[in-house]
């Protein structure tokens, strides 16, 4: 697929660490934290990379203090129904989960 939003990113986000999936080119992914610090870096990680848009899957509570760092900084903020999104066969890592997603949203 060709991409139509080159700056969208995408997160994976779990209890103990978010792994986002950017557009940059030295490292696409990285792991973060999941306090509030480690929210605030992966936003600032974001803005040199030309991120735009975010898309992540609301599973339980973890994503909402992500979802309100990230539209408070500027990004528009897109939640995906993880129900559509895990039925996809193969994707069985969180980095996966967030390529695949990425690569949905761009």
């Amino acid at each position: 697929m060709k991409p139509i939003n080159v700056g969208a990113a995408a997160i994976d986000i779990g209890s103990k660490c978010t792994w986002p999936r950017s557009t940059c080119i030295d490292t696409p992914v990285r792991a973060f934290g999941t306090f509030t610090q480690d929210l605030h870096d992966l936003a600032d990680w974001f803005n040199p990379c030309g991120v735009t848009s975010v898309t992540m899957e609301p599973t339980g509570v973890y994503w909402i203090p992500a979802y309100e760092i990230l539209e408070q900084r500027g990004f528009e903020v897109i939640l995906v129904n993880a129900r559509y999104a895990k039925n996809v066969p193969g994707r069985k890592t969180d980095v996966s989960d967030a390529a695949w997603l990425r690569q949905l949203h761009s």
